[in-house]
């Protein structure tokens, strides 16, 4: 992703009623990257890609088996999503 998509990502992210319905449109803009929705409490300590007034994004990078959160837009294969906590 790149920051254009990151931006386009979270106006998508912040217009959505819910943060389920967020990840439902996300998912469609952006096949085939994965989005996961997760608490806010569970993405403590780690770095957001873009945060705004309701959501916040990280870039998920996964290895084939594992998944972790990544600073680097060309590594993220995932979008992982919260509400603002």
């Amino acid at each position: 992703m790149d920051a254009a998509q990151l931006t386009e990502a979270l106006t998508i992210a912040e217009a959505a009623g819910g943060v389920r319905e967020a990840a439902a449109a996300l998912r469609v803009r952006f096949a085939p990257l994965r989005v996961v929705v997760v608490d806010a409490f569970d993405m403590r300590g780690e770095t957001p890609a873009v945060v705004g007034t309701r959501r916040q994004l990280y870039l998920g990078a996964s290895d084939g088996h594992c998944w972790s959160v990544t600073g680097d837009p060309g590594r993220a294969s995932g979008l992982i999503l919260c509400d603002r906590g």
